[in-house]
Parts: C-alpha cells; structure tokens; sequence
C-alpha cells in the first residue's frame, strides 16, 4: 500500500518540481540576497541582513524572486520586515509598508501564487470589535499589490475562515487554497485547516484528516504549490531526535488526498532544545527555510564575559539563543520521501 501511494506520490512531485521550474530564475549574484545556496546541512540565512540577533522567523519569497518578507520580534515590535530587489541592490529590510500601526502585531506573511496578494497573521480587531492588548485577535488579514509596485491597505479576504477563534499561518496552494491553523478557545488545541477558493470567495474550511490533526497538537503548516506535501510543527513530546519540543514534520499526499503519517526531519532541523516554529519552501523548489534556536560556541564565551561591548555583540549577533532562519537544500525532502517509497 505504501509503495502505491509513493509511487502517485513521485508523479505529483514530478509534476510540481517541473511547475516550480517555470519561475523565472534572477541572476544567482541577486537571488537570495546574493547568498551562497545550502547544501544538505543547514546553513543561516543572510547572516547579518535578516539573521541579526533579534527573533526571526516566517520567510515568504516572492514568486519572481524579488521580494522577501518575515516575521521579527523584538521587545517593541512583533511585526514583519520587508526587503526588495531595487536594480541591482536589495533594500535594506524595513517594517513592512502594511504593518505600520505598532498597536498591532503582525506575523507569517505568505504570498499568494501569482505573487499579488500577501496573507499574514494580525491583531488588529474584526471590524465592529473593540481592540484589545496582546493577542487577544488572531486573524488572517491580506494587502494587495498595487499598480505602481506598492503595498495597499490591509483587509479581511475572507469571514469563511476568520472566526472568534484564533487562525493564523496561511499558507496557498497554486490553485488558491488556503491552508491555516486554527486554535480552539476553550482547549487551546490547535489544528490545520483547508479552505478551497471558489471564485473570489472561499468554501467553508475543512479540518485536514486524522492522520495529521489525530496526534496532538499541531500547528504552523506549511502547504507545496501543488499540494504533494505539507511542512508543520508538532508537539510529539516522544520524539526521539528532539525529546520535550515540538518538531518539524512532513506529511505527503497523493492525487487522490490521501495524506500519509507524519515523518520528522532530522536533528540538523529539528535542533535539540528548539522549537519547532515555521518552515516554507522557495518559490523554485529548491530550499527549505526554518526557524530554530541554537547558541553558537562564540556566543556561549560572549555571554561569560562582563563588559558591555561583549554583550552588545551578543545581542546583535546570531546565534545568540533567539530564534534564527536557516536554509537547506530540498534534497532532505527527497531524502525522506526516497526512504519511505522504498518500505
């Protein structure tokens, strides 16, 4: 059984790997802010550009390779920054245009497939609702693209999936739909959810089957453009790579939504002592990006020492006990699918 299913599995995959192609590909001096690509351990990404010190996490890249948002959080702000490809140079990050209000927070930007629209998670109130302090609001709030490359307006795309309770981490599929988490109130338990694009509304969502949503808590899901596979953070208290966090598992589907059971990554990725937090995948296919915490040995000796220009360097530094993006290679993807085809 588990042969058959891989085996529709490699034609999906096939499909979507020739799919991801398409996007057109920058000069390898531009891409990726210029850095060198990973290979299979993972390596931070734009050290000393997005990988500074503070909390980063939630990279989303734009289809054409030009626009780069994430997730920061600092003792002010918990908002997201936003660089782009200008000429020849990329602009150095800022707060991005549609998160100016600082009474807000805002988290887990994800563009839309044809690159137009960016989802992300806000505080800010439903309308009629009163604002509240913290993360009283989470819901799933977008700004468009305008016509002169600018940011427009933040707005609530859709009520089919913005309920009273929390939801959060979108994540889109090439054909519009939108997968996200979804907390329950009383319980605090979260789950992942689809909600299908029908024509510019959405149809109401539906909770992804046992096989994910059945082993506890899940959340922060990332979705493939074609729907092959899906990337999420689970709290598996047994596991045996990164025992007592949530880890990084990855869960695959086949033509005919049939999802198999989760397999977690290895310690490179699911680091000992860290979270699992957000993970995406290029617009090319080619690089799976994560957050994670680790204290480098440089930073353990910043933290002994005593004068202020220790720990300034400390706090500006990566690797510092925050949580860090990384990128790797999307070879360790089919590495796992490779083994479990085989059985």
């Amino acid at each position: 059984m588990m042969k058959n299913f891989f085996s529709l599995f490699s034609l999906g995959y096939l499909c979507f790997a020739i799919a991801w192609q398409e996007v057109r590909t920058l000069n390898p001096n531009l891409a990726y802010l210029g850095q060198k690509p990973p290979g299979l351990i993972p390596e931070l990404f734009a050290p000393d550009i997005i990988a500074t010190g503070y909390y980063e996490r939630d990279i989303t890249i734009s289809p054409d390779g030009t626009e780069i948002f994430y997730g920061i959080l600092t003792d002010r702000h918990v908002t997201i920054f936003y660089t782009r490809l200008a000429g020849s140079n990329w602009t150095e990050p800022e707060i991005a245009p549609f998160t100016h209000n600082s009474k807000y927070f805002f988290l887990e930007p994800c563009f839309s497939p044809d690159g137009k629209t960016v989802y992300f998670l806000s505080t800010k109130p439903p309308s009629g609702k009163e604002p509240k302090p913290g993360w009283a609001y989470q819901n799933i709030w977008a700004s468009n693209k305008q016509s002169d490359g600018t940011w427009g307006d933040i707005y609530n795309p859709d009520t089919a999936f913005n309920r009273p309770n929390s939801q959060f981490y979108p994540s889109l599929t090439k054909t519009g739909t939108l997968y996200f988490t979804r907390s329950d109130e009383k319980t605090g338990k979260s789950e992942i959810l689809r909600a299908k694009k029908n024509g510019l509304k959405y149809d109401t969502p539906e909770l992804l089957p046992p096989v994910i949503n059945g082993n506890g808590n899940i959340y922060n899901a990332f979705i493939s453009p074609e729907e092959s596979f899906l990337i999420a953070c689970v709290e598996n208290k047994h596991n045996a790579i990164n025992p007592g966090f949530s880890n990084y598992y990855i869960f695959f589907r086949d033509n005919n939504d049939n999802w198999s059971e989760g397999k977690s990554f290895g310690p490179e990725i699911n680091i000992k002592g860290s979270n699992a937090i957000s993970a995406s995948v290029s617009p090319d296919g080619k690089y799976l990006f994560f957050s994670a915490r680790k204290t480098s040995e440089k930073m353990k000796v910043l933290s002994s020492k005593n004068t202020l220009g220790s720990l300034k360097e400390f706090l500006n530094s990566p690797q510092n006990d925050n949580y860090d993006i990384y990128w790797v290679s999307t070879e360790v993807i089919d590495a796992i699918r490779s083994k479990e085809s085989s059985k």
